[in-house]
């Protein structure tokens, strides 16, 4: 039983007339209870309410495309907050760089977090419409292999990635071709755009392009589900209030996006 219980135990006691000779201290109780009340209520008001610092590691492609644009929104909702954000490519230690909140693309490795899968992205082929006309349109996977292709190099290895496709219920591997490689996925659809040739990337990065006219989906049968986006953020952070909004914040952000996606390609 904590000290609120044995106060309040004390003056419902006291209240009834159990303790003879509880009346001269039973105002003084009234009165810590009051004032202890008072302060939990004020605790957890400080808690609900988002303030200080918050340190948020995001992938630099959804940072540019998608957060960057919708902060001044979000700090003039939370003014008492004060947002440090860092883009970055690499998996941060969330713990040793001090970091409040992340998210994170892909499987997430690192034991003691918590993980919220808030989406899933595909996998988007396409090229210009310039490299289309000169080079022929790819009527299938296999018809890729006589291509100019773009690839991505990993933020890991340096490698380059494989491409991801769906055919019927299994999922395909395919190693392109690369006349260029680049390991800035902004990199690779510049230089798609640019007439460089085809380049597969997430639909994340590639929806503005495609709408735009600049790019044209190829394939779009044989899209793969890509990977997914969860917010990361440590057990100690769980009841943080800070950490909460911005969890919800970046999840709204990716819903819309997503919803917005799935429109224009049923249009």
């Amino acid at each position: 039983m904590d000290r609120f219980d044995q106060l309040r135990t004390f003056v419902r006691v006291a209240d009834l007339g159990s303790f003879s000779r509880a009346a001269d201290d039973l105002e003084r109780a009234r009165r810590i209870l009051a004032e202890l009340d008072a302060a939990d209520e004020a605790i957890m008001q400080m808690r609900e309410r988002p303030q200080g610092r918050l340190r948020v590691d995001v992938p630099t492609a959804f940072g540019r495309h998608l957060l960057m644009p919708a902060l001044p929104a979000f700090t003039r909702q939370y003014p008492r907050l004060s947002l440090e954000v860092q883009l970055n490519n690499r998996v941060v230690d969330l713990v040793a760089e001090e970091v409040d909140v992340a998210l994170r693309v892909g499987k997430v490795g690192q034991s003691g977090l918590v993980a919220r899968r808030i989406a899933t992205m595909r996998m988007v082929t396409c090229a210009s419409p310039g490299y289309l006309a000169n080079a022929g349109v790819p009527r299938s996977i296999e018809e890729l292999r006589g291509h100019r292709c773009i690839g991505g190099l990993s933020s890991q290895n340096g490698r380059l990635r494989e491409w991801s496709f769906r055919r019927g219920r299994s999922r395909l591997r395919f190693r392109p071709v690369c006349a260029l490689a680049f390991n800035l996925p902004e990199a690779v659809i510049s230089a798609g755009i640019a007439d460089g040739g085809i380049l597969q990337t997430v639909d994340l990065l590639v929806a503005g392009a495609i709408a735009s006219g600049r790019l044209r989906q190829l394939l779009p049968e044989n899209a793969a589900e890509g990977p997914p986006i969860s917010v990361v953020h440590t057990q100690a952070s769980r009841h943080s209030a800070k950490v909460r909004v911005f969890a919800d914040f970046a999840a709204r952000l990716l819903r819309d996006w997503s919803q917005r996606i799935h429109a224009r390609a049923g249009a």
